[in-house]
Formats: C-alpha cells, sequence, structure tokens
C-alpha cells in the first residue's frame, strides 16, 4: 500500500491548534529520515546482530549496556529496540510509515489540503479547514459558535461601528499611516476608532512617520487577515480610492489648495479705480463739503414742517403749543 500522506496531514493538524504552514510539514518529513537514518542498518535474514552476540556471551542474567551505554529491553540494545519498533509500525500501517517520500512539495501539500477541506465539508460534521497567513488550521464552523460560547462562558462577539470599520478600511489601504492622515481622510476624528481596533488587536503601531513630530504610524496585524478571511493584503480588492498613490495625490492637493477667488465664485473680479470720474471717495471732513450738505437738506426740511402742523391739526383738534421755559 502506498504512503497516504493526507492521513498524515489530517493527524498533524489534530494534534495541534496553531497554524500548520507547509514548511512545517516539510520540516516534519525530513527529520522522519534524519531519525531513520540515524539508527544502525538492520541485519540481514540469518545473520545475527553483532550487538546481540556480544550481549549473549556475556555471564549472569544482569542485563548489560549495549554499544550506546543504554540497556534495552532482556539485554538487548536500545538502538535494536528502536530497530524492532520502526519495523513493527511499518508492517502494521504501511500507507503512514512505507516508502514516505523524501521531499514533499508545496503542490502535493496543498492538493492534499483541498482534498481534507472538501471532505470536511461533504461531512457536514461542524469543521472546517481554513487557510490563513501563517498556515492551515481546523476549526469548528461559525454556526457552532453560540455553543463554543456556552461552554466558555464568553459574551457574544462586540460588532464594529461603522467609523471603526471606515478607520480599518484606510489603515489597510494605506499603511503604514498616521493619525492626522485618517482624520484629513475621514475628515473627523479617529482617536476612538484607532483605540478600538488597537483593543481588539486588528491594528499595531508600526513605528514613527519621519516627519515634525514624529507621530505615530499604524499597521494591520495578522488576526486581521483572518478576521477578514484572507492570507495576505495582496488579496484585498483593489481600490482606487484607498490606494496609496491617489490618496498622496489627495492629501498632496488638499495641504495645497488655493484660496477661491471672485472669479471662483461667480463674481466680477473688476477693480475700481482709486481716481477719476468713477472713483469712490469713502469719507469727507472738509469743513466745506458738510456746509454744502447742510445747504441742499435745509429747504426740505423748512417747507415740509407747515404741511405736517396742518396734518396734526386736522387729525386731532388744537394743537398743544409746548410750554416755554419761562411758563414751566
Amino acid at each position: 500500500m502506498a504512503f497516504n500522506l493526507k492521513k498524515v496531514l489530517k493527524a498533524l493538524l489534530l494534534s495541534t491548534n496553531q497554524p500548520l504552514s507547509i514548511k512545517d510539514v516539510q520540516a516534519a518529513f525530513t527529520r522522519f529520515h534524519d531519525q531513520a537514518t540515524a539508527l544502525p542498518m538492520a541485519p540481514a535474514a540469518g545473520e545475527a546482530p553483532a550487538a546481540a552476540a556480544d550481549a549473549s556471551a556475556t555471564s549472569g542474567d544482569r542485563p548489560e549496556a549495549g554499544a550506546d551505554g543504554v540497556a534495552g529491553i532482556s539485554g538487548a540494545p536500545l538502538t535494536e529496540v528502536l530497530e524492532v519498533a520502526v519495523e513493527a509500525s511499518v508492517e502494521k500501517d504501511p500507507e503512514l510509515y512505507s516508502e514516505v517520500p523524501s521531499l514533499v512539495t508545496a503542490t502535493q501539500i496543498r492538493e492534499a489540503m483541498d482534498q481534507i477541506s472538501a471532505e470536511l465539508r461533504a461531512a457536514d460534521e461542524g469543521l472546517v479547514l481554513v487557510e490563513g497567513s501563517s498556515g492551515y488550521r481546523l476549526m469548528t464552523h461559525p454556526r457552532f459558535g453560540r455553543w463554543l460560547r456556552i461552554l466558555r462562558q464568553e459574551p457574544p462577539p462586540v460588532k464594529l461601528s461603522q467609523s471603526a470599520i471606515e478607520t480599518l478600511a484606510v489603515v489597510a489601504y494605506r499603511q503604514p499611516v498616521t493619525r492626522s492622515e485618517i482624520e484629513n481622510i475621514r475628515g473627523v476624528s479617529a482617536e476612538a476608532g484607532i483605540n478600538k481596533l488597537l483593543e481588539r488587536e486588528l491594528v499595531y503601531i508600526t513605528g514613527r512617520a519621519d516627519t515634525p513630530g514624529r507621530p505615530l504610524q499604524y499597521g494591520t496585524t495578522d488576526q486581521f487577515l483572518e478576521f477578514i478571511g484572507i492570507k495576505a493584503l495582496d488579496e484585498m480588492p483593489a481600490s482606487d480610492v484607498l490606494s496609496s498613490r491617489q490618496i498622496d495625490e489627495w492629501l498632496k492637493n488638499s495641504s495645497s489648495a488655493h484660496k477661491p477667488t471672485d472669479t471662483d465664485m461667480g463674481l466680477s473680479d473688476e477693480e475700481l479705480p482709486l481716481e477719476g470720474p468713477g472713483a469712490v471717495r469713502l469719507v469727507e471732513t472738509a469743513p466745506e463739503v458738510v456746509a454744502e450738505v447742510a445747504a441742499e437738506t435745509a429747504p426740505a426740511v423748512i417747507e415740509e414742517a407747515p404741511v405736517s402742523a396742518a396734518i396734526a391739526d386736522a387729525g386731532s383738534g388744537p394743537a398743544i403749543a409746548p410750554k416755554t421755559p419761562e411758563q414751566s
């Protein structure tokens, strides 16, 4: 029976709660062959092992140490015990320990993982195989999440607010990004959103920007990749609005924007002359100008006075003359 890579991978996945990467699997196969070559060669049929012969020639019933200085079972060296155990495992489970390939390619591992994932989906037993940024991991299906929270006595997960989602999107597409850049893009304060994302371990502080004040810069974590279900940032949907090039151009234009002129507002930009027929004199304080204005308006006031007195006499009876200082 040929070696069954799929069964071995499934056992490795079930044995750990950490992500299992392709490099981890290849390293396990390398160690398997290193251990096999470290053991002495098995003796041919009909030939007695030299170490066993030496052990049988000794007198007494006390087990003697083997070539490596460690006594095995019934006086046999430990290396022989290991050889017997390996041979027994090969004879009992040939699909696990027989004809183990010395090199397992990444393509072979991915194909086996895809078969395991398809079998789990078809069985519908509550387990799913998820490939994350750090490797493959067996996880329970999300529809069983409520039972797991009941078992662990955990509260329901809190959803991110719209403000936090927008801030996370800016960080994901722009990173590394400072808080001032986030606020310039969104137009509102980003402090609460950044604190919430830091608390949920979706973003982290990557360093400081090489600008005046050395502000903090933020980027996304590996947990963010698992949160949205991708393996790398390259798998995020393309965005012309939030790409670094578009944001750089937008920030540059917003920082160097010119002040609106009368022409931009639809007004005439014609300037009034300071001298000449069309000149406007805002303040005239010369005494002759004041006298001239008083002479022009005085006759009109004098002419209107009798008319006002006649209307008052006709509408309200005899007018009452004001008292003079002598009468009062």
